[in-house]
Order: C-alpha cells, then sequence, then structure tokens
C-alpha cells in the first residue's frame, strides 16, 4: 500500500518491534463486518484548490491538512532534496507572517503543527483547538499565495545547513541508513525520480541558489496543485465562508500534468556492497513490481505477508525460528510511481551462517513457494489486518482527515477504505500464485549486502556494480516563472484573525472499580470505534533485576511473548492475526506492562488466548535460546549507533554504573550471558503477581462487563514484593566533559545531564517544566533558535526535566555539526546560564501560559490519549481534579516565580557534558573550552 514504507532503521526496533457511572448494561456485540466510510464534501474553488471538510464534533478540536502534490519525484538531477528544503522554507514566514511566527501563533493557541515531504507528495498540518481554525487558515493562505516576498538570502542559507545536519542526523549518522540511497541509485535509472532520496544530496544542496529554490515554489505551490483537507468540531457554512475569503483570491499556478507511472525494470542481478559502521551484516533484495493501486498491488501485499510477516510466515520459521538469522522480513512499500519487493535478514557474526549462506537460504525459500502450500488462515491474517488496521485508523481527527487527503491528492477519490477492504478480501490463493509467478520468480533483483568496514569479503557475492561518481547534466529547459510577482488582496492580511471563544475542556469521564485481588481499574467507556483496549502495568520493572542481571525483566518480557502450554508461537500468532488483535508484553522502565487491543467483536476470544499468555507461559529452552542471542546481538549491534551509546554514558553518568538505574534497561553483554532459563521462572513466580498491578480500558466496554470478561484475573492470586532501594549515585565535584571515540561519526552528539526533582503534578516538578518551556521545551525556545535557526550549528537543540516516580533528571543537548562541537557548547552552556540569571520574559511568560492552558482541547482525544489520562492517575496517585490545579498555578504564576525556579533549579556550572564523536575532529576544539575532559569507553563499544 502507498508510503506503507517498514524500514529497518536501529536494531532495537528491528528486534522488539506505549467521575463513575453506573452502566451495567451486557456486552456490546456490534459487528464491524457493515461498510465502514467517512462523512466528507468536496468541492473545488476557482483556482483549482480542492478542498474537503469532515465534521466529528466528539472532540472540541479541528485538524487542517494542506497536502502539495509535490514531492522529491518533482526534482531535477543535479537539483535533488528541493521539495525537502521546501518543506522547512514554508515555516520561515510569508508577507505577513514573521519569521518563526507560523510555530508561534500555532503554539501560542494551544496547537501542534508539523510538515513531512517523501517522494510524491508535501503536506503541512495543524491541530488546533476548534475555535482557532480562522488563524490557520490565514496562516495557510499566507504563505501559499504571499511567501515569496520573504525569502531571503540569509534564510536560505540557514534552512541549507538545517536540512544538511538533518541529513547528518538522520542518514549519515545512522548504521544502515545509507543503504536506501544505494538501492534506488541501483535499482532505477540515472534520471528516474525515484532514484534518489527525498532529502538530496549535500551536493546538490550546495550547489543551488535562492532563486532555484524561488522558482521550484512557483511552479508546484500553486492551489490548483493542492488539497485543502480540514475535519472536527467545524461549522461547515462559516468554514467555506472562510475558505473563500482567504484562498478564493489566490491565482491558480502553472497547469501540473500527472506523472505516468514508472515501475523499475531489471535484466540482470545487480549485486552491491556497502561498508559500515555496523556489527550485524544484512542482506536485502529487491525486486521492482508495480505501483500504488495496480490490479497485482494487493496480492503482492497479501504475498509479502506470508512470506514474512510476523512468526506465522515462512522467513519466521525457517530463519528465525530456527535461530539462521537475528531478524528477517518482508514488505512491499509502494509509491505513486512504483513499488519495491523487499526481503531482509540480519545475521549474527556470532552464527555458523554467512551472509552468503542467508542469501542461498532465501532463494531457496523463493524457490520453494510454490511447491509449499499455504492455509486459509494466511488469507485470513491480512484480511482481518487490513479491517482493523482500517477501524483503528477513525480513531482520530488527524487520522480521518489524513486518510481524506492522500486518497484525494493521489486518487482523486478521498474515502477508499471501503474499496480497499473489498480489493484486499477479493485476493485468492491464485493470485498470490500468480503474482508471485509474475514479478518474484526467476526475476532479476538488486542484491545489497551491508558489512562491518573493511570486511569486504562478507558481502553474498563481489559487487557488479560500482557507485559512479554522479554526473549532473545541465538543466533542462524550464518554463520560466516571475518570482517576484505577488498577488494583490481585497482585504488587509495583515491582520491576524482573532480567535473564537475557547471550547470547554472537560476530563474524560470514567469509571473505577476493584477486582477481589485488590486490582485497581479505571476505564472510560467510549463507542466512538468498535474497539478496545486494555493495558496491565505491573511496578518494579528493571528495578527488580538483580544488577549482575541486568535485564532480566526485559528478558521476561520477551519470553511471555513466545510459546505458551497450550499454543506455539505460530498459532498463538495465527490466532490474534485472524481477529486483528494483539497481545503484548514488555517492560518499560520501572513497570513490566501488557497491552491489548481487539475489536469489540473478538474482545472475548482476545481475551481468553490473554489468560493463556498470562498463566501458561511455556519457557521452553529453544525459545529462550534464540532470544537470549537477539538481546545479546541487539546489544553488540547498539555499540556501533552513536545514540545508543549516548544513552548508555548518560545515563552511567546520571546514576552511576553500579545501580540498576545506571545501567542500560536491557542490560549489558555480561549481565544478560549471565541469565539462565530458571531465572526467567522465578522472576516470573515472583513478580507478575496481582499484588502491585493496575488495569486501565478504553473502549466500547462497560464496567458491567469487567466482572464476566475478567473473571480470570480476579483469581489471580501471588504475594506481594519489594522494590529494593537504589545505591548511592555518583557525585561530582564540578562541571566536566565526558568524551566517548567514535571514529567517522558524522556528528557530535552533545548532552548536559544533572539529578533533578521526581514527577509531580502541582510541585516543584510542575513548575520547572513551566519554566523550562521558553528554554529548550519549544521550538521557539531560545536554545532551539539559537543552534539551529540563527546558527546552523543542528537540526534541533533542546533542554527538558524529566521525571519518573522516584528520580529525575535535567537533560539539554543536540547533535551538532561537528566544526562546531564547541561552539555548540558553549551556546547550549550560554543560553542555560543567561536563563538561570535573567529568567524569563513578559511576552515569554504569556506564550507559555497559553501553550499549556489551550492545548487541554487535544488532550483527550483518542483512546491512547485516555488511556495515558487514567494511566498517570493510577501511577502517581493523583487527584481526579489535578488537572484543575495546574491550571490555577498555570493562570497565576507570575515572572518572579518563574525566576525563582531557573535560579534554583538550573545550575549550568554542575551539568555534565556526554560528548560522542570523532575523537580526531573534536578533542582540538573541546581543549579550548577548560573544561576538565574524562575520555571514557563503555562496555560492549567496538
Amino acid at each position: 500500500m502507498l508510503f506503507r514504507f517498514i524500514l529497518l532503521g536501529l536494531i532495537a526496533h528491528l528486534l522488539y518491534g506505549c467521575s463513575q457511572t453506573s452502566d451495567l448494561s451486557p456486552a456490546n456485540t456490534k459487528s464491524v463486518a457493515q461498510p465502514v466510510a467517512i462523512a466528507y464534501e468536496k468541492y473545488q474553488l476557482k483556482n483549482g484548490l480542492t478542498v474537503i471538510l469532515h465534521e466529528d464534533h466528539s472532540d472540541p478540536l479541528v485538524h487542517v491538512d494542506v497536502t502539495y502534490h509535490v514531492g522529491s519525484a518533482r526534482e531535477e538531477p543535479g537539483k535533488t532534496g528541493f521539495a525537502h528544503f521546501y518543506e522547512h522554507m514554508m515555516f520561515q514566514g510569508s508577507a505577513n507572517v514573521a519569521d518563526e511566527q507560523h510555530f508561534k501563533l500555532i503554539t501560542d493557541a494551544g496547537g501542534t503543527l508539523n510538515g513531512s515531504t517523501n517522494r510524491d507528495r508535501t503536506n503541512y498540518y495543524q491541530t488546533v483547538p476548534a475555535n482557532q481554525l480562522e488563524k490557520v487558515l490565514w496562516l495557510e493562505s499566507d504563505r501559499m499565495g504571499f511567501l515569496l516576498p520573504a525569502v531571503t538570502q540569509e534564510k536560505f542559507e540557514i534552512q541549507r545547513e538545517t536540512v544538511k545536519n538533518e541529513r547528518a542526523e538522520r542518514i549519515d549518522n545512522q548504521p544502515y541508513a545509507r543503504r536506501h540511497e544505494r538501492i534506488g541509485e541501483v535499482l532505477y535509472p540515472d534520471g528516474h525520480p525515484y532514484s534518489w532520496l527525498t532529502i538530496g544530496y549535500t551536493e546538490d544542496l550546495d550547489r543551488v541558489d535562492v532563486d532555484d529554490l524561488k522558482a521550484f515554489f512557483k511552479r508546484w505551490y500553486g492551489p490548483n496543485n493542492a488539497v485543502l483537507s480540514i475535519g472536527g468540531d467545524i461549522n461547515v457554512a462559516q468554514t467555506k465562508a472562510w475558505i473563500e475569503k482567504y484562498f478564493g483570491e489566490l491565482p491558480a499556478g502553472p497547469d501540473v500534468k500527472a506523472q505516468s507511472p514508472a515501475p523499475a525494470s531489471l535484466s540482470e542481478n545487480k549485486f552491491i556492497t556497502m561498508q559500515d559502521n555496523v556489527h550485524l551484516p544484512l542482506v536485502q533484495i529487491v525486486f521492482p513490481t508495480v505501483y500504488a493501486r495496480h490490479e497485482d498491488e494487493a496480492a503482492l501485499d497479501v504475498l509479502a505477508s506470508i512470506l514474512g510477516s510476523g512468526k506465522t510466515s515462512v522467513f519466521y520459521e525457517q530463519l528465525v525460528k530456527t535461530g539462521k538469522v537475528v531478524q528477517a522480513g518482508v514488505s512491499h512499500p509502494c509509491s505513486e510511481l512504483a513499488c519495491e519487493f523487499n526481503l531482509v535478514a540480519l545475521v549474527s557474526p556470532e552464527s555458523e551462517h554467512s551472509l552468503a549462506m542467508i542469501y542461498s537460504e532465501m532463494e531457496t525459500i523463493l524457490a520453494d513457494f510454490e511447491s509449499r502450500p499455504f492455509d486459509d488462515d494466511a488469507l485470513a491474517r491480512v484480511k482481518a489486518n487490513i479491517k482493523a488496521s482500517t477501524i483503528y485508523g477513525l480513531q482520530s481527527v488527524s487520522g480521518k482527515v489524513s486518510t481524506l487527503a492522500y486518497n484525494e491528492t493521489f486518487f482523486g477519490k478521498p474515502d477508499l477504505m471501503n474499496e480497499d477492504v473489498k480489493r484486499y478480501s477479493e485476493v485468492t490463493k491464485e493470485d498470490v500464485y500468480r503474482v508471485f509467478d509474475r514479478y518474484i520468480k526467476g526475476r532479476a533483483a538488486v542484491v545489497l549486502s551491508v558489512v562491518p568496514d573493511g570486511q569486504p569479503a562478507l558481502a553474498v557475492k563481489p559487487a557488479t556494480v560500482s557507485q559512479p561518481e554522479r554526473q549532473v547534466v545541465a538543466n533542462k529547459a524550464e518554463q520560466q516563472l516571475n518570482t517576484n510577482e505577488t498577488p494583490s488582496s481585497d482585504f488587509d492580511r495583515s491582520k491576524i484573525p482573532a480567535a473564537g471563544e475557547p471550547p470547554v475542556v472537560t476530563i474524560p469521564s470514567f469509571w473505577q472499580l476493584k477486582l477481589r485481588n485488590g486490582i485497581q481499574v479505571l476505564g472510560v467507556t467510549n463507542d466512538e470505534t468498535p474497539t478496545v483496549t486494555i493495558t496491565l502495568d505491573l511496578d518494579g520493572g528493571m528495578l527488580l533485576d538483580p544488577v549482575n542481571k541486568a535485564g532480566l525483566s526485559t528478558f521476561t518480557a520477551l519470553m511471555m511473548n513466545e510459546s505458551t502450554l497450550n499454543y506455539s508461537n505460530e498459532d498463538m500468532s495465527n490466532a490474534l492475526a485472524k481477529m486483528g488483535s494483539s497481545i503484548s508484553f514488555a517492560s518499560n522502565g520501572r513497570y513490566t506492562q501488557v497491552f491489548i487491543s481487539s475489536l469489540t467483536e473478538h474482545l472475548i476470544e482476545t481475551l481468553a488466548l490473554l489468560e493463556e499468555k498470562l498463566f501458561n507461559p511455556a519457557f521452553k529452552a529453544e525459545d529462550f535460546a534464540r532470544i537470549k542471542q537477539q538481546l545479546l546481538d541487539n546489544i553488540n549491534a547498539q555499540s556501533k549507533e552513536p545514540g545508543a551509546i549516548m544513552e548508555q554514558v548518560k545515563t552511567a553518568v546520571l546514576w552511576g554504573g553500579e545501580n540498576r538505574v545506571g545501567l542500560p534497561p536491557g542490560g549489558t553483554a555480561e549481565s544478560v550471558s549471565r541469565i539462565t532459563l530458571d531465572d526467567i521462572k522465578t522472576f516470573y513466580e515472583q513478580y507478575y503477581v496481582p499484588a502491585k498491578g493496575t488495569i486501565v480500558v478504553v473502549g466500547d466496554m462497560t464496567p458491567g462487563q469487567i466482572t464476566t470478561y475478567f473473571d480470570f484475573i480476579n483469581t489471580w492470586q501471588g504475594d506481594d514484593y519489594q522494590i529494593a532501594d537504589y545505591g548511592d549515585f555518583p557525585e561530582y565535584d564540578g562541571q566536566q566533559i565526558v568524551l566517548v571515540d567514535v571514529p567517522g561519526a558524522a556528528q557530535s552528539l552533545v548532552r548536559m545531564v544533572e539529578r533533578a526533582m521526581p514527577y509531580d503534578a502541582t510541585g516543584d516538578y510542575f513548575r520547572a517544566q513551566l519554566m523550562n518551556f521558553p528554554l529548550g521545551d519549544d521550538f521557539n525556545s531560545r536554545i532551539n533558535l539559537n543552534l539551529r535557526e540563527d546558527k546552523g550549528y543542528t537540526y534541533g537543540a533542546f533542554s527538558a526535566f524529566n521525571g519518573g516516580k522516584t528520580l529525575g533528571w535535567f537533560e539539554a543537548g543536540a547533535d551538532l555539526k561537528q566544526e562546531f562541537t564547541a561552539a555548540g557548547i558553549m551556546e547550549l552552556l550560554g543560553e542555560i546560564n543567561h536563563y538561570q540569571q535573567r529568567g524569563i520574559t513578559d511576552a515569554e511568560l504569556s506564550y507559555m501560559q497559553n501553550a499549556f492552558t489551550l492545548s487541554e482541547a487535544l488532550e483527550y482525544e483518542t483512546p491512547l490519549d485516555k488511556a495515558s489520562f487514567l494511566r498517570r492517575l493510577l501511577a502517581y496517585d493523583l487527584p481526579v481534579n489535578y488537572k484543575k490545579a495546574q491550571k490555577a498555578i498555570l493562570l497565576n504564576i507570575s515572572k518572579a516565580e518563574i525566576d525563582a525556579v531557573a535560579a534554583k533549579a538550573l545550575h549550568p556550572e554542575l551539568l555534565q557534558i556526554v560528548v560522542v564523536g570523532d575523537k580526531n575532529v573534536i578533542l582540538p576544539q573541546l581543549e579550548t573550552l577548560g573544561i576538565a575532559i574524562k575520555e571514557v569507553r563503555p562496555a560492549g563499544l567496538q
């Protein structure tokens, strides 16, 4: 399906992929078999702007999406990255909106905003309280029609550096991330619009000038190439009047012709090798297929699911379960012009299987596919997943609006949900075998090997395609556009529209009860969608690990996701997938958590499977051995990832390596190696008990159903347990730099940390959060505007107070361009020091108060939002009216109070500065700072 990219990114994600009522009504047996649709109205302005409106009065908010049908596929060779570059420029002000004012106005209104770019489209979106809609329309229309007068050479240069920093952070400094670029270069012919990444090449960004960028905007950003989608608590007549006022007078842009689909075509296999700073070798096979909504797309998606999605797949059975690979999967991401069929496997260096052997195994699986019949359940799983994902997509206004905008932009039909359900439901076994034969069997593919630096011999085969030097041809002739022309307006656009009356926001009405074994249950009955989500929290989590066996809670949770006494891994996964349900165990910080999601019609069967998983884990030796090796491989892989290294060192600096909280949540290679199967069984017996358990339920379920549905939990018993106190934390005489050398790193990761207060709702911690907002907790904060927008040192900079139940810390940082490592550190310290001494301004105080109070309209929309609110009540034993108390503090807090908090809570002179980067490049800079430097080498760093 379009843009359904399954990326392999960090190895951690690869391996483990968060009032009372008296309603006692019986179980709701509502079926979702009937068609599901999003009600909307669609029309077009005279200038070609397509408008889609959707009414949803369930929450006092609106979501606005403006999608332009232009992405990196509309760029020219040699001018790559333009579409994404312009996404950045669209937030730099327009004729009537000052630089950075767009962010500030939306945040000040209590809203959120962002933009995104991919191959085929760029979109800009905001969610705001319902009374702020006119303001959003004014902002969006001003940058659609009046952006160019505000585009300056200075803004261009700053954003060029920001985009280059983003590429360094997301691509160049991340293991495996450059593989997508290499595959595109080989899979597609020169000049194909998918032969480069959306973020572009750094040399192309350096090559272009501000006039090139203006011409790109003038060519593609006309209203006739855009879709304006609005959903939520709207008055349709008023909304239409505002749309006509703000967008109706904008002139249409040049005509835009649709691009024709252009799937890749290969005549022979192309083998490429990429050396990278990785621990686990990777093999990826990519077959070219079709394009989005091609008649064979659905069958290819089903084929990908059968081959490599989840524990019921062929890849899991033959590669992962057997321990031959750490992780394997198959996906079929599609874009407007082309799709790609991806097969990926990661191999442990400790395995007896080489990358070449695994490639051979993958070829054998494909060769045997036609002779290996798959059962009807394979089709049922895919169809249930489509059905469930469709339902879950209706849970937020933003989800519905995004779906309408996406379908209209690419297919001219906003609501395609039922058509999608239908086309996947009609896929047959014959269709699956047919597309396998047509697009995969015996077909040529790109085969990429990613191997550790200096070990090219590990590749599956010698490279048959090298990486040629890019040849940038002369620009093709373009229609000359007047980039200085600015439309006139019939009204004063410099006047910011006033907001309407603020919506009345109330906390969700919830019910509470206590089970016979003492477990407290909080719930919200919500029938907006026929779904139920349940979270079971068991207090303790990693705090229950022995220090010498750190990672035991994580290991145990992973084992709880494996076989049970009555179900194999595959049988359990199959049973859940056929219902579109999920049950997962995880260890998150101080909690062991169980997450359950189900369509209402399958809730009883899903809870029966929960009972089996919770009470009958098999703890098989073969599962234990496989999970243990995966954990060790994950730990070793993270030793190559700068972000993971930073987390490990930062945690040790804060809490000390002899404290459980000072070690990684998943443990170290040494501690995990010590864990035995008996340790897992003992941890389960001691700590998987109801004594410290709580449950949150949100969805199409009433308290009257709890006693029946949760009867098996009522019978759950077990002794209480104690959570051990922390040991002594490290003390520091003063500021120091803790340096970790990562040779070849593309950036310098900097984090400044100090222990601080734990979470509270209305005390010191809450006030510290308010104080920190203008310092580093907002896009328009002092730290971010300085280091990102003014200096161009980083893609983003921040500061934050982080608080848990018993511990807390302050942190500030950024991922910096290497040449500005020392300068960036000085700017961070300077901003913190200045704010600590001078305090907040009156304007910042007002801005912070609005941002915190008005955003409450967005806090309770989705089931996950409601569950988060209830879990916070339980975790911190908060009074029901704590939000009211917070609001009173917000509205009455003074500048003097905020200044006092800053003076007390900020200690720039005591911050421990952790730096992860290339020592040879950055040490001479750091030595000029006059701060003591301590070099460390984390355990496992290779």
